[in-house]
Parts: structure tokens; C-alpha cells; sequence
């Protein structure tokens, strides 16, 4: 077993991460009636809708190829990231050359963007078993839509970019966690914590949820993983676990079983743009960190809270 890990490390490292799988398919019931037009991972964070954000940090950690995997009424998202012709044009016309060289630099490389459908609300496990032809047999990175996140004063990378230092690192598996209230760890994923070598630690376990008082840590899966392709061949089981659905978590305890998993401490913050507080807070955060409306916007804060 030990010397299949260590040749598992050492074919991962041979391999960097190119790809990266949005699953993007979800119904967004918790921001009705907002979303019964308008999906979910395009509402907007100041002028950026979520999905940019969450895009914008896959481009920043080296990301190449980028995997939505959407359902029915996503068609906007393919469009976003699509040439806008009538829409540059007027740009072009107008002299509005800031706002369209801003356009053009969030338009993908042609041959960068692959979609394909989940077809049925079968589960994260599900969504990601959706990009598996697309994704190949290499490494490949996950990033949940709703999770924003910004990077800290100290680090300057956002969190895939730390996962993705921490793989070429260690190899294996990578997913990235954040410490929460104690009282709070029955709302999320926790990992249990082995050897710790303080930004990174060995993962020993996972729980979904575990019942209060029972968790092994309070460190809570944040949304961003780096996976080796053998989580497919898992996911095509097809065994469904909470809720009835396909759990992602459940097919990482099982490749637990041949391959190393280890946690990133996320230098940064994020920002769980799924729920209402979550969304409206990293409005505020964001809004805060751009210098051109800053002081604007927290003068009519102080307003708005005297």
C-alpha cells in the first residue's frame, strides 16, 4: 500500500491541473423568485455575476479548460461566455473602450469552454460524473458556484491556487477547508485532521453533517477540491446516499480507501453566495475592496447604519 501511494505521488506530480468542472446545474429555490429567469450562479456580486467570480479565481490558479456541467434554462451561462457581437459593436461605436477591453478580457480562449447537461437532480457526485469524457484521465479541479472567495492580505492567491500548491506538493487529492464555530459543524462537511503540517494536513475522515458534539474538527469542506480521475469510476456506481442523491463525499471516503487526501487551510475568506446573508455580505465585502467605489459606498453605509 505504501509503495502504491508513494507511485501514486509521484505519477500525480508528472501531471498539472488543466481542467476545472463548474457544477452549475442547480435550481437556486432559495433565491426565488429572483432565480425563476435568472440562474443563480448569474446574480451579481457588485457588477460581476457569482459565476465570473468563481471563474475569475479557477483563471488566476492556472485553470485552462473550463467544464459547466448546466440543466435546463442555463443557457445564459454558455452565452456569457460567448462573443456578444451587437454588444461589442456598440461598445466599439461609442467609444466606450474601457468597458469593452473589460468585455474582452472575460471572453475565454476559443475552445476553453465545455458544457454539457446533468439532465436530473442526481446529486453534486452526480454533477461531476457528468464531466468525466470531458475531464479525461487526469487531475482535475472542482469549484462550487456558490462559493465566492478573496483572497487575505497575507497570501495573495485565492484558495484553488493555494489547493492547487498544496497538490503539486503532496499529490493525491486535495480539498480545502475553513474553521467554523464548533456549534455550528452539524451544517457542513467536516474532515477529521492527521498529520499537520500547518497550512496543509493530512486528511484521516470525513463526515456530512454530523450531529452536535460529534465532529472530529471543526473544519468545514469550502467548496474546492483537486480530485484524481479515479473518483469517476466510483461516481458510475451510482449509489446514492443523503437525500436520495449521488454524494461526492461519499465517493472521496472511498477513494480515501486507495489514494491520500490532504486539507488546505484557506488563507482568505469565503463567501457562500446560496444563501441571502452570505450573498448579501460579500456584496459588502467586494464592494469594500474596490477602490474606485470604496469611500462612496462606505459613507452610505455609516448612513444607512446610524
Amino acid at each position: 500500500m505504501r509503495q502504491a501511494r508513494a507511485r501514486l505521488l509521484s505519477d500525480s506530480m508528472a501531471k498539472r491541473i488543466r481542467k476545472a468542472v463548474f457544477p452549475v446545474a442547480g435550481l437556486g429555490t432559495r433565491f426565488l423568485p429572483a432565480t425563476k429567469s435568472v440562474p443563480k450562479e448569474m446574480l451579481t456580486v457588485v457588477d460581476r455575476p457569482v459565476l465570473q467570480h468563481v471563474v475569475d479565481e479557477a483563471k488566476e490558479a492556472g485553470i485552462e479548460h473550463f467544464i459547466f456541467v448546466t440543466g435546463r434554462n442555463k443557457g445564459v451561462i454558455e452565452d456569457h461566455f460567448d462573443m456578444a457581437y451587437e454588444l461589442e459593436d456598440t461598445l466599439q461605436k461609442r467609444g466606450k473602450t474601457k468597458e469593452y477591453r473589460a468585455l474582452m478580457a472575460d471572453l475565454p480562449p476559443a475552445g476553453a469552454t465545455s458544457f454539457t447537461r446533468q439532465q436530473a437532480p442526481l446529486g453534486l457526485g452526480h454533477a461531476v460524473w457528468c464531466a468525466r469524457d470531458i475531464v479525461g484521465d487526469e487531475p482535475f479541479a472542482v469549484l462550487l458556484p456558490d462559493m465566492i472567495t478573496m483572497a487575505s492580505d497575507r497570501r495573495k492567491s485565492r484558495c484553488l491556487a493555494q489547493c492547487i500548491e498544496a497538490y503539486e506538493k503532496h499529490g493525491g487529492n486535495v480539498i480545502a477547508v475553513e474553521e467554523v464555530a464548533p456549534e455550528e459543524t452539524h451544517k457542513y462537511g467536516i474532515v477529521s485532521v492527521g498529520k499537520d503540517h500547518g497550512h496543509t494536513f493530512e486528511i484521516t475522515g470525513m463526515v456530512e453533517k454530523p450531529p452536535q458534539g460529534t465532529a472530529p474538527s471543526n473544519l468545514y469542506v469550502s467548496g474546492r477540491y483537486v480530485l484524481e480521475p479515479e473518483i469517476f469510476r466510483i461516481l458510475e456506481k451510482g449509489e446514492k446516499g443523503a437525500g436520495g442523491e449521488i454524494q461526492l463525499t461519499d465517493a472521496m471516503l472511498a477513494l480515501a480507501k486507495q489514494q491520500s487526501f490532504n486539507g488546505v487551510r484557506f488563507d482568505g475568506i469565503t463567501y457562500d453566495c446560496g444563501s441571502s446573508l452570505g450573498f448579501l455580505t460579500a456584496n459588502v465585502a467586494f464592494a469594500l475592496a474596490r477602490q474606485d467605489i470604496a469611500p462612496a459606498f462606505r459613507a452610505e453605509l455609516k448612513k444607512l447604519l446610524a
